[in-house]
């Protein structure tokens, strides 16, 4: 697995760490976000039910999933990956769930979907693929690392 905060250092981009005890949940994160700035995420996991597509979907904290506009958007029926899923295609672990972890999808199986309102804040944070620490960086440094890893989002 990659060391996120050394790519990052590597692509010169600048972040916050804050560091926390593990959290599994959004309502969990919630207790040390009063530090971050910017919209807090949620980072959600998903698979087609027929073949081997897997979708990343981030959107703010506060929002409820609308997963019949996000199949009707992408013309899939979606249901949530499971824990091996997980860490065989993005190498990590329940609760760290993260657009870094795009990172260890060698196979780009994975589509990242993303929320425009969390594209133009200034700042975004995520998990650095361990849920005991959150990385706060600019939009525009998320954007980045997006292109360095070839990573177009589908954003709704």
């Amino acid at each position: 697995m990659q060391d996120i905060k050394t790519y990052l250092k590597n692509l010169n981009i600048n972040f916050k760490t804050i560091s926390h005890i593990p959290v599994y949940t959004c309502e969990e994160a919630e207790k040390y976000a009063n530090e971050l700035k910017g919209v807090h995420s949620k980072n959600l996991f998903l698979k087609n039910k027929k073949e081997n597509k897997f979708f990343l979907i981030i959107i703010p904290a506060g929002r409820k999933l609308e997963i019949k506009k996000i199949e009707a958007l992408l013309n899939e029926k979606l249901t949530f990956a499971d824990k091996s899923d997980l860490n065989e295609i993005l190498n990590i672990t329940t609760g760290a769930v993260s657009p870094f972890a795009l990172i260890n999808d060698k196979d780009k199986k994975t589509q990242l979907i993303i929320s425009n309102e969390i594209l133009i804040s200034e700042y975004v944070a995520f998990h650095p693929n361990i849920n005991t620490e959150t990385l706060e960086l600019t939009s525009n440094d998320f954007k980045r690392f997006l292109e360095s890893i070839k990573i177009k989002p589908i954003i709704i």
